[in-house]
């Protein structure tokens, strides 16, 4: 069963009140929008959240990857075709 949360106001801002199973440790969390949904995740468990994620990934994820061997050269942004460099 998905568990429902309250939405309030507290002066201009909006804000949600957790039920007791989801409450975090702390004063801060990080927030993140990912379409219609808005994660929720501790501050100081990010680089946790993100190296227990790295180890999801299939064997087979990106085998072989091109690589680019030289990057493209580009005009300066102050250089104009035909003139002076």
């Amino acid at each position: 069963m998905t568990a429902v949360a309250k939405l309030f106001k507290n002066g201009a801002s909006q804000a949600v009140r957790l039920p007791k199973a989801f409450r975090f440790d702390g004063q801060e969390v990080c927030i993140k929008r990912v379409g219609a949904a808005v994660i929720l995740y501790p501050r100081r468990a990010a680089w946790d959240i993100m190296e227990n994620a790295l180890g999801k990934c299939d064997d087979d994820f990106m085998p072989q990857r091109h690589q680019p061997t030289r990057g493209q050269r580009r005009r300066s942004l102050g250089t104009r075709r035909g003139s002076p460099s």
